[in-house]
Order: C-alpha cells, then sequence, then structure tokens
C-alpha cells in the first residue's frame, strides 16, 4: 500500500496520532511506537516565537517536508485555512500537501480573521468539496480531513457543527473533526451523526476506551505535547529562580538515550 492507503487503513480502529512540532520529537515519537504522525499549527509556530496562525503557507509546507522526511510514518498536516480563502486555494492545499509527501491533511473552516472567525455555512462546504475532488484527483491515495471550528472561536453550537460535519461529509471529507468538544456526550453526538472516521481532540478526562466506544476511530493532541514541553521548561527556571535548587533535573530524559536515538538515524 502506498502510504495513504496505509493510513487511511488505520482508521479502521482507534487509534492515537500524536503531534511532533519538530524533527526531534517526530523522532522521539516514531520510536516509542506510534503508528502516524501529525503535525501542529500552533505547536510550530510556538517554536518560532510566532502566534498560531502566524506561519506562513510556504514555511508550514517546509515544515511538512522535514517531519515526513524524518520518519517512515504516515504523517497527516494540520494546514489551518489553508493557501487561501477560495475553493480553488482549498485544491490547491491539497496539491500541495500530496506533493510534500504527506499522506493526507485537514482544513478547516476557520478564517484566521478574528472578526469573522467561520466562514459561512456555504462557502465553507464549497471549500471542502473542492478539496475533496483535488484529493480524488491524485494518482495516490491522501486521507482529507475537514474540520469545523466552532468550539474552539466560542461559538458553541452543537447543532451547526453537526450540521457542517454532515455537509463535509456528504461533499467528500474522508475524516471528520471538530476541535474542543469537551465531554463524551457530545463526542458520541457527532459520531453518530455521521458515518465517516471521526477525529476527537484529546481532553484529559477523556480515556481511548471511552472514545472507542462513543465512536471515535482517531485521537490526536494537537498542541498538548508542546504546551507541555513548554509547561516543564518554565517550572524548571521557576524553580532555580525561586528555590535556588534543580530538582527538575531528576525528571529528565536521559542525555544518552537521546544520543543515541539521533545517532541512528544518521
Amino acid at each position: 500500500m502506498d502510504i495513504g492507503s496505509t493510513f487511511r487503513a488505520l482508521h479502521r480502529d482507534i487509534f492515537i496520532i500524536p503531534n511532533p512540532w519538530d524533527i526531534g520529537t517526530a523522532k522521539l515519537l516514531a520510536s516509542l511506537g506510534f503508528k502516524a504522525l501529525a503535525t501542529t499549527s500552533a505547536g510550530y509556530a510556538f517554536s518560532r516565537g510566532l502566534p498560531d496562525g502566524g506561519v506562513s503557507f510556504e514555511e508550514m509546507m517546509h515544515h511538512c517536508r522535514e517531519i515526513v522526511a524524518a520518519t517512515p510514518l504516515p504523517v497527516s498536516a494540520d494546514l489551518e485555512h489553508g493557501k487561501g480563502d477560495s475553493p480553488d486555494s482549498a485544491a490547491e492545499t491539497i496539491f500541495a500537501a500530496e506533493a510534500a509527501g504527506l499522506a493526507g491533511c485537514s482544513i478547516e473552516d476557520a478564517t484566521g480573521d478574528p472578526a469573522k472567525p467561520i466562514y459561512d455555512f456555504s462557502h465553507a462546504v464549497e471549500r471542502v468539496a473542492a478539496a475533496a475532488e483535488a484529493a480524488r484527483a491524485l494518482k495516490r491515495d491522501f486521507v482529507f480531513t475537514a474540520r469545523a471550528e466552532n468550539f474552539l472561536h466560542g461559538r458553541l453550537d452543537q447543532d451547526d457543527t453537526i450540521r457542517r460535519l454532515q455537509a463535509f461529509e456528504k461533499a467528500g471529507a474522508d475524516v471528520l473533526y471538530a476541535p474542543g468538544l469537551s465531554d463524551i456526550e457530545q463526542v458520541q453526538a457527532v459520531c453518530e451523526a455521521v458515518t465517516k472516521p471521526v477525529n476527537i481532540l484529546s481532553v484529559a478526562s477523556f480515556t481511548i476506551a471511552e472514545l472507542a466506544e462513543a465512536g471515535a476511530k482517531r485521537i490526536s493532541l494537537g498542541s498538548k505535547l508542546t504546551t507541555l514541553a513548554y509547561g516543564a521548561v518554565e517550572r524548571a527556571a521557576v524553580e532555580m529562580l525561586s528555590r535556588g535548587s534543580f530538582v527538575y533535573a531528576r525528571e529528565v530524559m536521559p542525555f544518552a538515550r537521546l544520543q543515541k536515538m539521533f545517532s541512528d538515524g544518521d
């Protein structure tokens, strides 16, 4: 199977797709046994000292090529709202993603404009339809995920979110994703409303077993590993500055292990 077909096959059963933010974390996560990886737009932006949404499309595609080259695993990319606002730009996003070696990608119905954060329903569906048509036109399999972003932008409208996901499914999306769902009842309602695989963004209160029972097929972490790492650095800094101690060093990954991991990749 090609990389896209390998990735698609994973959606038969529930699996976790973690989100590295650089080459090193991609190699680390691959070494631990995960079966696929996904980029994180926010995580990569933070690693560059930029806010989420602050990375250009061209730079994001360069990052995607680096992550693809880092391991043999299928990689799906978080490409935010894509190359632009139009349906044609959504299709161009798919072609660029395939050329980068990605197994799949997601495109949001979020605009990136705080004044009007979510595309109108009809325009959002047109964008998904154009992206899905582009994915079907490729010479290899490619898994296209359509995202409904209401919950991440203060629009806690479950009915509209489900309506969008149903329309995205009808328009040809392979996987459906509504980040920001916060309880299992919401997850179950979304999964029952569509027939395509559903990706769920993890929260601390979820378990894999609960999500599987609710009908989810893919669990992503978004920027959580990145913010976890930043939190660890902050805690270490506060300890040194406020307590004058270095207890944090007991929890670090051994230098020799990292050295061996990255030397083995040469």
